[in-house]
């Protein structure tokens, strides 16, 4: 199912850096829309880069905009299925998928009990924000880390890909997804701390300190915070 069939939540596209001042106003702004002061933070990606490091930088971000981190240590397939984490997912207004391995976040998710919980808190109203690895996850296809070409992503956001640390990527992986991009999905490249949000509507804008650039063949537009951006799937 795509982002636009039968979503009534909010959806964060982060190109990674999340957890930085220069994520404060989004960051802000979606507690204000989940209308919670608790963030439910999953640093799966992470599993193999210092997790704990991941939910320190979370907690003093979230603590400086008033907001408490509920950290769900799922680091693996199994922790996926165990009913309690899955319960505490259900339940939560803001779902945030940190940065890290794309293709280990996938292998932890992929059609487990709580990826269904995480689309069942979303499509409830409730605010998924994806940073980095995530990002790139949740929509279809899945641009792979490895090269640049794709793979199968989770879907929330069918036909669009996501490049993300759009800004200081390597140019030939950038080119290699320009090249490989199938013809029905859209390109967006995402720079470090700025979002690019989904609101219930389907209306897409631009939020943080840097630009969405939105690929049409090898070219691109570029849209700074606040613009909104038409045509997204």
């Amino acid at each position: 199912m795509s982002a636009r069939q039968g979503a009534v939540g909010t959806l964060a596209l982060i190109g990674g850096g999340e957890f930085r001042e220069g994520c404060q106003t989004f960051d802000a702004e979606l507690l204000a829309t989940a209308g919670t002061k608790e963030v439910v933070v999953l640093p799966s990606a992470a599993a193999f880069e210092n997790p704990n490091r991941v939910i320190e930088r979370a907690t003093s971000h979230f603590e400086g905009l008033g907001a408490k981190v509920k950290p769900l240590m799922v680091l693996h397939r199994a922790e996926a299925e165990d009913p309690k984490l899955v319960e505490a997912v259900r339940r939560a207004r803001l779902v945030y998928l940190s940065d890290g391995s794309p293709l280990h976040l996938r292998s932890v998710l992929k059609a487990s009990l709580l990826w269904d919980a995480i689309l069942a808190s979303y499509h409830a109203g409730g605010v998924l924000a994806a940073s980095g690895a995530g990002a790139t996850l949740v929509c279809d296809p899945m641009v792979d880390p490895r090269g640049g070409a794709y793979t199968v992503g989770l879907g929330v956001v069918s036909d669009l890909a996501v490049f993300p640390y759009h800004g200081t990527a390597a140019g030939h992986l950038r080119a290699r997804s320009l090249d490989l991009l199938p013809p029905s999905a859209k390109l967006v490249g995402i720079e470090e701390e700025t979002a690019l949000i989904r609101d219930p509507s389907g209306a897409w804008r631009v939020a943080g300190v840097g630009v969405v650039s939105v690929y049409d063949g090898s070219t691109s537009i570029d849209h700074k915070s606040g613009a909104s951006i038409p045509d997204l799937p």
